[in-house]
């Protein structure tokens, strides 16, 4: 374990996209307006954690065309699934293992 919290990961709007990404199944990737609706963001501001996670290598963000408009689909990779449950282990260390 690291001395530190991933600062990548601690931000909280981060935090619950990641914790919303690890918890789907499969991998399933989650849009643009279910991440916005678990993180109660603004569209801005949802878009600019997502460009930080997806430049540290944490999600991968695609875009798909739905009629003519695009639908962003964003997806947890092996980095950010283990960032995140190292994040984790970080805090149970701080609480005592709760």
């Amino acid at each position: 374990m690291s001395e530190g919290p991933d600062e990548v990961v601690h931000q909280t709007t981060r935090l619950r996209i990641l914790a919303a990404l690890d918890a789907e199944p499969d991998d399933k990737p989650l849009d643009f307006a279910r991440l916005k609706g678990v993180t109660e963001a603004t569209d801005g501001n949802l878009g600019a954690h997502l460009a930080t996670l997806e430049k540290a290598g944490y999600v991968a963000v695609e875009k798909e065309a739905v009629g003519k408009r695009f639908r962003t689909l964003v997806t947890i990779t092996d980095a950010g699934r283990a960032a995140f449950l190292a994040h984790l282990a970080f805090l149970k260390a701080i609480v005592g293992g709760r």
